[in-house]
């Protein structure tokens, strides 16, 4: 099988038109990691960079040396490298979404819409409300133009594609048929079609009450009422950024670790990008497994060990204990006395045999775990391999596995090195 093409994730940083680099993928295989070794690798290449993570568990801020992240962009120290510049932000959904109420809506408005209760609500926690503040803070941040590269790390979800979808489900929600229902009597003009519309909004709203409650029926009315004028504004921004991202400007780097789930969502995504005409960089496989003794293949490793545990190896013994044999001699008797004793030199012999014994165990282990090692580079192997067989045009770079989390500047300049470089796990 032909080997994928090496992603030049250097050549991908360096080029000028690149303005975005979305990191997307399955949860929990590195997609924060990935994206914060990006930013620092680019603004250490002289470009000034700012990282929009939606990650929950605040490890990019630890591994930026920053106390904490918020709605605004952060300065990171201790950069390197001369003319870039690294800032680093938290998306904090509900401060986005109070920020679009408060430039698109006069001061009293804005007030009555933030005070009220379903709003409060829909801004902490609607479905769908994280990923599409993140595509309203990734085109607030496009339209500053004070940064020249924007790495987005995507939402942790159960499903990559909710990055795409989240908006346009959020947009048509705002912009839907139940809300213009809702609208309705606030744009009926005079007194008789008020009292008209009235008749049948009574029986709608005496249902809706039932199923929603009268107090929760009421605060969605008035939020609907105080937000008329901005409905329309969600979807505009929303197809406006969705539209940024099918832009030549934007790479989407699909991240996945060795594994069939999270490489089945991967190529399920690779898909899902090409049908929607947004630019795929590459995959960035990552936690890699590798062994510096690849040679040593895991079937050789477990015979050696089997025979090591078993004392099956006949040239494991020393080159004294055979000339001993050869000479008719007991192997733990001196040549002075013909037999050991309890303090003399025979002593040593018997040390000297356990000691070996212990070693055998040992190196048995050993052979045992590299054999393990080996069953896991081989399976990751092949679900590499049925990945690149779907998806042949995809270039592809390897991060290897590291034995801890990455908790400052240094690893994470580490992960761009080997990012940049693909180098292979274990090398």
């Amino acid at each position: 099988m032909d080997a994928p093409s090496a992603l030049a994730v250097d050549r991908l940083l360096d080029d000028p038109s690149t303005r975005i680099i979305v990191c997307c993928g399955a949860g929990g295989v590195g997609k924060t990691t990935t994206a914060a070794a990006l930013g620092l690798r680019a603004a250490e290449r002289g470009r000034k960079v700012v990282v929009l993570t939606i990650d929950p568990a605040r490890r990019l801020a630890q591994s930026m040396g920053i106390d904490s992240l918020d709605n605004t962009p952060r300065r990171v120290a201790g950069v390197a490298g001369e003319g870039g510049e690294l800032h680093a932000m938290m998306l904090d959904m509900k401060r986005t979404f109070d920020e679009i109420v408060e430039a698109h809506a006069d001061r009293e408005r804005s007030e009555a819409i933030l005070a009220n209760p379903f709003y409060q609500s829909l801004s902490a926690g609607f479905a769908g409300t994280q990923e599409y503040m993140a595509m309203e803070k990734l085109g607030q941040l496009r339209a500053r133009d004070d940064w020249d590269l924007i790495v987005v790390d995507t939402p942790p979800s159960r499903s990559a594609l909710d990055f795409l979808d989240a908006p346009k489900r959020l947009g048509s929600f705002l912009d839907g048929k139940f809300i213009r229902v809702l609208m309705a009597p606030a744009k009926v003009g005079g007194r008789a079609g008020m009292k008209f519309l009235n008749v049948g909004m009574s029986l709608m709203t005496g249902t809706l009450s039932k199923l929603m409650g009268a107090s929760l029926l009421k605060d969605v009315q008035t939020f609907v009422a105080a937000m008329d004028t901005m409905f329309g504004g969600f979807r505009t921004r929303a197809d406006a950024t969705f539209r940024l991202l099918q832009a030549p400007g934007t790479a989407f780097l699909v991240v996945a670790a060795p594994e069939p789930d999270a490489l089945r969502e991967a190529a399920y995504f690779v898909e899902r990008l090409a049908a929607e005409r947004m630019p795929l960089a590459g995959l960035v496989l990552n936690r890699v497994h590798g062994s510096g003794a690849a040679q040593l293949s895991a079937e050789r490793a477990l015979a050696a060990a089997e025979n090591l545990e078993e004392g099956g190896i006949v040239d494991q013994e020393s080159g004294k204990a055979g000339l001993r044999d050869a000479e008719g001699l007991d192997p733990a008797s001196t040549p002075e006395t013909g037999s050991p004793t309890a303090d003399g030199p025979g002593s040593d012999a018997h040390a000297e045999t356990e000691t070996d014994a212990d070693v055998d165990l040992i190196t048995a282990g050993l052979l045992r775990l590299h054999a393990e090692r080996m069953q896991v580079i081989a399976r990751e192997q092949r679900t590499r391999d049925r990945f690149t067989s779907l998806h042949p045009e995809v270039a592809v770079t390897e991060v290897a596995a590291l034995p801890g989390d990455v908790h400052d500047l240094a690893g994470l300049r580490a992960i761009g090195e080997r990012l940049a470089a693909g180098v292979p796990a274990g090398a």
